[in-house]
């Protein structure tokens, strides 16, 4: 992995945390100082924490392991949608979280079931004839509506080994289904978060477009390098 370093995290906004009066009580190992009522992130601290993590991530890139993305916030649909196609294998949510996916797979996968076979009557000619058009039009809604849901989770087969949060206080109810279910988790935090919930936490911005950018980039980039270990293994042993 490249190093990170503090003028990138620094350019990227990375420092800049919430107003005083919204911040978590638990954060404060990772504020530096406040200024004009803002608390300010140690960098050194964002440095050390996205490096752990991306280290997690690259060696359960390697060993085979899944990986959940989810980013929903506004600012973060765009870059995780973008950053995701460079590792398709990666699953992902950018619409809401799908309450259950952890907790209650059995009963979720259901519609992923449903999904597949929408798409594929959509697909079959000879099955859209004894259809009306109506039909096939009220098919189609109903299968955009489902993907925009589910369509970036809709090939897990169970519980995954990690799941990648940007804004780990905006998704909480995906922290606590990881929680719950034994699932590791990274998650950007920012000041008026937990860190203490989270497996391997990033304090940092997790509101500026440059901060979630970089961050998300590099956790991908750790991927990569980690699914190319596990490709060089393959290929020495045959």
């Amino acid at each position: 992995m490249r190093t990170v370093t503090l003028e990138e995290l620094l350019e990227a906004g990375c420092h800049f945390g919430h107003q005083v009066t919204r911040s978590n009580p638990k954060a404060r190992e990772f504020i530096y100082e406040v200024r004009d009522n803002i608390h300010i992130i140690d960098l050194a601290k964002t440095k050390e924490g996205l490096e752990e993590a991306a280290a997690f991530v690259k060696a359960l890139a390697s060993k085979g392991g899944s990986l959940i993305v989810v980013g929903t916030k506004r600012q973060a649909r765009g870059i995780v949608e973008e950053e995701i196609k460079r590792a398709p294998e990666i699953l992902y949510i950018t619409n809401r979280w799908v309450g259950g996916l952890l907790t209650n797979f059995s009963e979720v996968s259901k519609n992923f079931e449903k999904l597949k076979a929408l798409s594929e009557n959509l697909k079959d000619d000879e099955i859209k004839t004894k259809y009306t058009k109506k039909e096939i039009g009220l098919w189609e809604k109903d299968r955009q509506k489902l993907e925009r849901s589910y369509g970036g989770v809709s090939s897990l087969k169970g519980k995954p080994d990690a799941i990648f949060i940007v804004d780990s206080h905006f998704e909480d109810l995906a922290v606590r289904e990881a929680t719950k279910m034994g699932v590791t988790t990274v998650a950007i935090v920012d000041t008026n978060a937990d860190p203490n919930v989270i497996d391997y936490p990033i304090p940092a911005n997790d509101d500026a477009v440059g901060s979630i950018k970089l961050i998300v980039e590099y956790i991908i980039d750790s991927w990569i390098e980690g699914r190319k270990l596990a490709e060089n293994r393959r290929t020495a042993t045959t």
